[in-house]
Protein backbone atom coordinates (compact mmCIF):
# COMPACT_ATOMS: atom_id res chain seq x y z
CA UNK A 1 0.00 0.00 0.00
CA UNK A 2 0.94 3.63 -0.43
CA UNK A 3 1.52 5.05 3.09
CA UNK A 4 1.96 8.52 4.56
CA UNK A 5 3.63 8.35 7.99
CA UNK A 6 3.04 10.92 10.76
CA UNK A 7 5.43 10.95 13.73
CA UNK A 8 7.91 12.93 15.79
CA UNK A 9 10.08 11.28 18.51
CA UNK A 10 12.50 8.37 18.60
CA UNK A 11 9.67 6.01 19.56
CA UNK A 12 8.18 6.50 16.09
CA UNK A 13 11.44 5.97 14.16
CA UNK A 14 11.46 2.18 14.52
CA UNK A 15 7.92 2.04 13.16
CA UNK A 16 8.86 4.15 10.16
CA UNK A 17 11.96 2.05 9.56
CA UNK A 18 9.91 -1.15 9.72
CA UNK A 19 7.44 0.17 7.14
CA UNK A 20 10.31 1.20 4.85
CA UNK A 21 11.68 -2.35 5.05
CA UNK A 22 8.27 -3.93 4.38
CA UNK A 23 6.37 -4.51 1.15
CA UNK A 24 4.62 -1.14 1.57
CA UNK A 25 5.72 2.19 0.11
CA UNK A 26 6.25 5.34 2.19
CA UNK A 27 5.04 8.16 -0.04
CA UNK A 28 5.92 10.88 2.45
CA UNK A 29 6.67 11.60 6.11
CA UNK A 30 4.95 14.30 8.14
CA UNK A 31 6.60 15.68 11.29
CA UNK A 32 6.69 18.88 13.33
CA UNK A 33 8.58 21.96 12.08
CA UNK A 34 12.19 22.37 13.19
CA UNK A 35 12.44 24.18 16.52
CA UNK A 36 15.21 25.94 18.49
CA UNK A 37 16.72 23.87 21.31
CA UNK A 38 19.51 24.14 23.85
CA UNK A 39 21.44 27.14 25.05
CA UNK A 40 22.39 28.16 21.55
CA UNK A 41 18.80 27.82 20.34
CA UNK A 42 20.00 25.85 17.34
CA UNK A 43 17.23 24.79 14.97
CA UNK A 44 16.73 21.07 15.48
CA UNK A 45 14.80 18.53 13.42
CA UNK A 46 12.72 15.79 15.02
CA UNK A 47 14.02 12.21 15.18
CA UNK A 48 11.49 11.18 12.51
CA UNK A 49 12.52 14.13 10.32
CA UNK A 50 16.18 13.16 10.59
CA UNK A 51 15.33 9.59 9.57
CA UNK A 52 13.40 10.87 6.56
CA UNK A 53 16.37 13.03 5.53
CA UNK A 54 18.76 10.12 5.87
CA UNK A 55 16.60 7.83 3.73
CA UNK A 56 15.61 10.36 1.05
CA UNK A 57 11.94 10.29 2.01
CA UNK A 58 9.75 13.28 1.07
CA UNK A 59 9.28 15.34 4.24
CA UNK A 60 6.38 17.65 5.11
CA UNK A 61 6.55 19.95 8.16
CA UNK A 62 3.34 21.99 8.31
CA UNK A 63 2.87 24.66 10.94
CA UNK A 64 -0.89 24.02 10.87
CA UNK A 65 -2.51 20.80 9.77
CA UNK A 66 -5.48 22.59 8.18
CA UNK A 67 -3.33 24.68 5.84
CA UNK A 68 -4.76 24.44 2.30
CA UNK A 69 -1.28 24.01 0.80
CA UNK A 70 -0.53 21.10 3.15
CA UNK A 71 -3.89 19.45 2.45
CA UNK A 72 -3.26 19.69 -1.30
CA UNK A 73 0.17 18.14 -0.82
CA UNK A 74 -1.38 15.23 1.06
CA UNK A 75 -4.06 14.71 -1.58
CA UNK A 76 -1.46 14.69 -4.35
CA UNK A 77 0.28 11.69 -2.74
CA UNK A 78 -2.74 9.44 -3.40
CA UNK A 79 -2.07 7.46 -0.23
CA UNK A 80 -4.10 4.37 0.56
CA UNK A 81 -3.68 4.86 4.29
CA UNK A 82 -2.09 7.16 6.90
CA UNK A 83 -0.11 5.79 9.86
CA UNK A 84 0.34 7.89 13.02
CA UNK A 85 2.86 7.19 15.79
CA UNK A 86 3.50 9.74 18.57
CA UNK A 87 2.22 12.79 16.70
CA UNK A 88 -0.27 15.51 17.57
CA UNK A 89 -4.03 15.20 17.18
CA UNK A 90 -5.14 15.22 13.53
CA UNK A 91 -8.18 17.14 12.32
CA UNK A 92 -10.88 15.15 10.52
CA UNK A 93 -9.97 16.72 7.19
CA UNK A 94 -6.65 14.87 7.49
CA UNK A 95 -7.50 11.52 9.10
CA UNK A 96 -10.55 11.06 6.89
CA UNK A 97 -8.64 11.69 3.67
CA UNK A 98 -7.20 8.29 2.61
CA UNK A 99 -9.67 5.64 1.35
CA UNK A 100 -8.57 3.08 3.97
CA UNK A 101 -8.54 5.61 6.80
CA UNK A 102 -5.86 6.47 9.36
CA UNK A 103 -4.59 4.30 12.18
CA UNK A 104 -2.52 5.14 15.22
CA UNK A 105 -0.12 3.11 17.36
CA UNK A 106 -0.66 3.69 21.09
CA UNK A 107 1.68 2.41 23.81
CA UNK A 108 -0.95 0.74 25.98
CA UNK A 109 -3.64 -1.90 25.83
CA UNK A 110 -6.56 0.37 25.08
CA UNK A 111 -8.95 1.42 26.52
CA UNK A 112 -6.55 1.63 29.49
CA UNK A 113 -4.11 4.56 29.57
CA UNK A 114 -5.56 6.87 26.98
CA UNK A 115 -3.44 9.99 27.02
CA UNK A 116 0.06 11.38 26.62
CA UNK A 117 2.11 9.24 29.03
CA UNK A 118 0.91 5.61 28.95
CA UNK A 119 4.35 4.04 29.48
CA UNK A 120 5.08 6.12 32.57
CA UNK A 121 1.71 5.61 34.21
CA UNK A 122 1.68 1.84 33.70
CA UNK A 123 4.88 1.54 35.75
CA UNK A 124 3.88 4.20 38.30
CA UNK A 125 0.66 2.30 38.96
CA UNK A 126 2.56 -0.95 39.50
CA UNK A 127 1.12 -2.86 36.52
CA UNK A 128 2.64 -6.21 35.61
CA UNK A 129 1.49 -6.15 31.96
CA UNK A 130 1.15 -3.54 29.24
CA UNK A 131 1.35 -3.53 25.46
CA UNK A 132 0.61 -1.68 22.23
CA UNK A 133 -2.56 -1.11 20.23
CA UNK A 134 -3.25 -0.08 16.66
CA UNK A 135 -6.62 1.64 16.25
CA UNK A 136 -8.51 3.73 13.71
CA UNK A 137 -8.59 7.45 14.38
CA UNK A 138 -11.87 9.23 14.93
CA UNK A 139 -12.93 12.54 16.45
CA UNK A 140 -12.16 11.40 20.02
CA UNK A 141 -8.66 11.02 21.47
CA UNK A 142 -7.55 7.35 21.65
CA UNK A 143 -11.14 6.06 21.38
CA UNK A 144 -11.29 4.67 17.82
CA UNK A 145 -11.96 1.07 16.82
CA UNK A 146 -9.19 -1.36 17.74
CA UNK A 147 -7.33 -3.17 14.96
CA UNK A 148 -4.64 -5.23 16.72
CA UNK A 149 -3.03 -5.50 20.17
CA UNK A 150 0.13 -7.10 21.52
CA UNK A 151 0.96 -7.44 25.23
CA UNK A 152 4.27 -7.66 27.09
CA UNK A 153 5.22 -8.11 30.76
CA UNK A 154 6.50 -5.21 32.84
CA UNK A 155 9.50 -6.59 34.71
CA UNK A 156 10.58 -5.46 38.17
CA UNK A 157 13.82 -4.26 36.58
CA UNK A 158 12.03 -2.12 33.99
CA UNK A 159 11.97 1.64 34.04
CA UNK A 160 10.21 3.94 31.57
CA UNK A 161 13.27 3.92 29.32
CA UNK A 162 13.65 0.16 28.98
CA UNK A 163 9.89 -0.34 28.57
CA UNK A 164 9.81 2.44 25.96
CA UNK A 165 12.45 0.63 23.90
CA UNK A 166 10.70 -2.74 24.13
CA UNK A 167 7.31 -1.29 23.20
CA UNK A 168 8.92 0.53 20.28
CA UNK A 169 10.21 -2.82 18.96
CA UNK A 170 6.88 -4.58 19.50
CA UNK A 171 4.97 -1.62 18.11
CA UNK A 172 6.99 -1.50 14.88
CA UNK A 173 6.14 -5.16 14.24
CA UNK A 174 2.46 -4.55 15.02
CA UNK A 175 2.28 -1.56 12.66
CA UNK A 176 3.57 -3.64 9.73
CA UNK A 177 1.25 -6.54 10.59
CA UNK A 178 -1.67 -4.09 10.72
CA UNK A 179 -0.75 -2.78 7.27
CA UNK A 180 -0.42 -6.33 5.93
CA UNK A 181 -3.77 -7.41 7.36
CA UNK A 182 -5.55 -4.32 6.01
CA UNK A 183 -4.00 -4.87 2.57
CA UNK A 184 -5.12 -8.51 2.63
CA UNK A 185 -8.58 -7.61 3.99
CA UNK A 186 -7.82 -9.86 6.94
CA UNK A 187 -8.78 -7.57 9.82
CA UNK A 188 -12.02 -6.67 11.60
CA UNK A 189 -11.97 -3.43 13.61
CA UNK A 190 -13.94 -3.62 16.86
CA UNK A 191 -15.20 -1.05 19.33
CA UNK A 192 -13.28 -0.38 22.52
CA UNK A 193 -15.00 -1.69 25.66
CA UNK A 194 -17.11 0.89 27.47
CA UNK A 195 -17.82 1.23 31.16
CA UNK A 196 -15.72 0.04 34.05
CA UNK A 197 -12.69 1.72 35.55
CA UNK A 198 -10.52 2.96 32.67
CA UNK A 199 -7.22 4.35 33.92
CA UNK A 200 -6.02 7.57 32.26
CA UNK A 201 -2.48 8.53 31.24
CA UNK A 202 -2.40 12.33 31.38
CA UNK A 203 0.62 14.45 30.62
CA UNK A 204 3.12 14.50 33.49
CA UNK A 205 3.59 17.75 35.36
CA UNK A 206 6.06 18.85 38.04
CA UNK A 207 3.71 17.90 40.87
CA UNK A 208 3.46 14.34 39.53
CA UNK A 209 7.24 13.94 39.83
CA UNK A 210 7.65 14.94 43.47
CA UNK A 211 8.39 11.90 45.65
CA UNK A 212 5.71 11.36 48.34
CA UNK A 213 7.92 10.01 51.11
CA UNK A 214 4.88 9.29 53.29
CA UNK A 215 3.79 6.51 50.92
CA UNK A 216 4.87 2.87 51.02
CA UNK A 217 8.19 1.73 49.57
CA UNK A 218 6.73 -0.12 46.60
CA UNK A 219 4.79 2.96 45.48
CA UNK A 220 7.91 5.14 45.74
CA UNK A 221 9.94 2.55 43.81
CA UNK A 222 7.33 2.45 41.06
CA UNK A 223 7.26 6.24 40.81
CA UNK A 224 11.04 6.44 40.39
CA UNK A 225 11.04 3.64 37.79
CA UNK A 226 8.11 5.17 35.95
CA UNK A 227 9.84 8.55 35.65
CA UNK A 228 13.32 7.27 34.69
CA UNK A 229 15.10 8.51 32.63
CA UNK A 230 12.64 11.32 31.89
CA UNK A 231 11.28 13.50 33.40
CA UNK A 232 12.75 11.94 36.61
CA UNK A 233 11.41 11.79 40.15
CA UNK A 234 12.35 14.80 42.27
CA UNK A 235 12.94 15.69 45.91
CA UNK A 236 14.68 18.35 48.00
CA UNK A 237 17.19 18.38 50.84
CA UNK A 238 18.49 21.27 52.94
CA UNK A 239 22.15 21.32 53.95
CA UNK A 240 23.78 22.38 57.23
CA UNK A 241 23.57 26.02 56.09
CA UNK A 242 19.82 25.67 55.45
CA UNK A 243 20.34 25.95 51.68
CA UNK A 244 17.76 23.91 49.77
CA UNK A 245 19.03 21.66 46.97
CA UNK A 246 16.90 20.13 44.23
CA UNK A 247 17.52 16.50 43.29
CA UNK A 248 16.48 14.09 40.56
CA UNK A 249 16.40 10.40 41.47
CA UNK A 250 16.99 7.73 38.82
CA UNK A 251 17.46 4.44 40.69
CA UNK A 252 16.56 3.12 44.12
CA UNK A 253 16.22 -0.07 46.11
CA UNK A 254 13.69 -0.76 48.82
CA UNK A 255 14.62 -2.30 52.16
CA UNK A 256 11.38 -3.44 53.78
CA UNK A 257 11.81 -3.50 57.54
CA UNK A 258 10.49 -2.23 60.86
CA UNK A 259 12.38 0.68 62.41
CA UNK A 260 11.99 3.52 64.91
CA UNK A 261 13.09 6.41 62.66
CA UNK A 262 10.77 9.24 61.69
CA UNK A 263 9.68 9.36 58.04
CA UNK A 264 12.21 11.42 56.13
CA UNK A 265 15.18 10.66 58.35
CA UNK A 266 18.42 10.54 56.35
CA UNK A 267 20.87 7.75 57.16
CA UNK A 268 24.32 7.50 55.56
CA UNK A 269 27.90 6.45 56.24
CA UNK A 270 29.00 9.25 53.86
CA UNK A 271 30.84 6.61 51.83
CA UNK A 272 28.72 3.87 50.32
CA UNK A 273 25.05 4.29 51.18
CA UNK A 274 22.41 6.98 51.51
CA UNK A 275 18.90 5.96 52.54
CA UNK A 276 15.67 7.63 53.56
CA UNK A 277 13.38 6.28 56.28
CA UNK A 278 9.78 5.67 55.23
CA UNK A 279 6.86 4.01 57.01
CA UNK A 280 7.63 0.44 55.98
CA UNK A 281 11.43 0.53 55.66
CA UNK A 282 14.13 2.47 53.83
CA UNK A 283 14.55 3.77 50.29
CA UNK A 284 18.20 3.48 49.22
CA UNK A 285 19.25 6.21 46.78
CA UNK A 286 21.40 4.54 44.11
CA UNK A 287 21.62 7.08 41.29
CA UNK A 288 20.84 10.76 41.73
CA UNK A 289 21.59 14.22 40.42
CA UNK A 290 21.89 17.42 42.39
CA UNK A 291 20.76 20.54 40.55
CA UNK A 292 23.46 21.92 38.25
CA UNK A 293 25.59 18.79 38.34
CA UNK A 294 25.74 15.55 36.38
CA UNK A 295 24.07 12.30 37.40
CA UNK A 296 26.09 10.20 39.90
CA UNK A 297 25.84 6.84 41.58
CA UNK A 298 25.62 7.13 45.35
CA UNK A 299 29.33 6.47 45.97
CA UNK A 300 30.35 9.21 43.53
CA UNK A 301 27.85 11.62 45.05
CA UNK A 302 29.06 10.99 48.61
CA UNK A 303 32.67 11.55 47.59
CA UNK A 304 31.71 15.09 46.64
CA UNK A 305 29.12 15.81 49.34
CA UNK A 306 29.20 15.09 53.05
CA UNK A 307 25.59 14.68 54.16
CA UNK A 308 26.04 15.89 57.71
CA UNK A 309 23.07 17.61 59.32
CA UNK A 310 21.21 17.57 56.00
CA UNK A 311 17.44 17.25 56.15
CA UNK A 312 14.87 15.94 53.71
CA UNK A 313 12.08 18.25 52.60
CA UNK A 314 9.15 15.84 52.84
CA UNK A 315 6.03 15.92 50.71
CA UNK A 316 2.64 15.13 52.27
Amino acid sequence: MNVVFFGTPEFAVKCLDAICKSQHHVAAVVTIPDKPTGRGQKMTRSAVGLYADGHQLPLLQPERLREPIFLKQLESLHADIFVVVAFRMLPQCVWDMPPLGTFNLHASLLPDYRGAAPINWAIINGDSTTGVTTFLLNEHIDEGKILLQKSTPIFATDNAGSLHDRLSDIGSQLVVKTLDDIANKNISPYNQPVGGAIRPAPKLFKADCTIPWHKDGESIQNLVRGLTPYPAATFQMTDELQVTHDFKLYATSFEKTNHQNAVGTILTDNKSYLKIAINDGFIHLLSLQISGKRQNNVEEFLRGHKITNWKLVTCK
